[in-house]
């Protein structure tokens, strides 16, 4: 490990540049650790929809003009572009998405796009940007969960006068509908996208304006920014806008009981396959490299292993979140 400033020859970010409480570069290995934007750079998008609303408050509350205001949000649209189409450059010292868009903003328009940052803390800037992604994830989901939803209820009114066994125990037990089979597989469904709905209103609170911890010292409209981004209403306290994940934690519980329905329903699709009560059709199955014979239903059984898994992962990031954290 370097020991000293005159060997750590690593580029400091935009936002920490040398000069000031730093005197040199930071160590390559505790750059390469700190380092986010290889993850962090799907909030593109999220990133410079909050740097647009910062900006414009910015300039609401009289700390840049309004011909500033203009130029930063035309330099912010180039900077989308270049990500829309895939052409943005990244650069050593690009420590995340937020000192990556400013470094190019900087780079298209010169010193004003340093002006983006007054009062504005990298805390409450990736807070905003985590909410705006989850959310619009989680509207994404309900869109998907609606079609399946549709499409399910569909085939169980095409299907309503098909009979086939109810199964206990591995049994044949008492005979039922298809659709009524089915559609106890849709039911888990429908309570799933009840509850995504209910989760949305407490991640979709704007924490911009809180900066590192203790707000914005220049007075910033909050409800003006939370307008801006489609925010229901802003956060209640600084600090708890700056640490709080529990709509993360939330989105990951949720995500771990939907998949477990989906594991459910698969398991039971490759059961009453080998039962011949439904057949899997062969556009979604796989052969063997052995057995020539043998149809495996492929992709069910990685639903099946995809809900067991993130199960599994569900529990282990709800225990992370458990232990004391630091805010940034």
């Amino acid at each position: 490990m370097l020991s000293t400033s005159e060997e750590a020859t690593g580029v400091r970010g935009g936002l920490f540049g040398v000069g000031g409480r730093f005197k040199g570069g930071t160590d390559p290995i505790m750059e390469k650790f700190n380092e986010s934007l290889w993850f962090d750079k799907r909030m593109w998008a999220q990133d410079i929809r909050g740097s647009v609303a910062y900006a414009k408050a910015i300039g609401k509350v009289g700390i840049i003009s309004d011909e500033e205001v203009e130029l930063l949000i035309d330099g912010l649209g180039e900077v989308y572009k270049e990500w829309e189409e895939g052409n943005f450059e990244i650069k050593a010292g690009d420590e995340d998405i937020h000192t990556a868009n400013e470094r190019r903003l900087t780079e298209i328009i010169g010193p004003t796009g340093g002006k983006l940052h007054t009062g504005r803390s990298r805390n409450d800037q990736v807070a905003t940007d985590t909410r705006l992604w989850t959310v619009e994830a989680e509207r994404d989901i309900l869109k998907d969960l609606g079609s399946l939803l549709t499409a399910a209820a569909s085939v169980s009114k095409e299907h309503i006068h098909v009979l086939m066994a109810g199964y206990t125990h591995l049994q044949p037990a008492q005979p039922i509908r298809f659709s009524h089979w089915l559609m106890s597989h849709v039911i888990p469904l429908v309570r799933d996208a009840q509850r995504l709905k209910e989760l949305i209103p407490r991640a979709n609170r704007c924490p911009l304006g809180s900066g590192a911890l203790a707000g914005n010292a220049f007075g910033v409209d909050r409800d003006f920014l939370a307008e801006e981004l489609g925010f229901e209403g802003v956060t209640a306290n600084s600090l708890d806008s700056v640490c709080d994940r529990d709509f993360v934690v939330e989105f990951l519980m949720w995500h771990s009981l939907m998949l477990t329905h989906i594991s459910q329903f698969a398991e039971d699709v490759i059961i009453n396959n080998l039962l011949k009560c439904i057949d899997i059709n062969d556009a979604y199955a796989t052969g063997s490299s052995l057995m020539p014979q043998k149809k495996k239903p492929r992709c069910i059984g990685t639903l099946t292993r995809q809900g067991w898994n993130s199960s599994r992962k569900g529990c282990r990031a709800y225990s992370d979140s458990e232990r004391p954290s630091t805010c940034v």
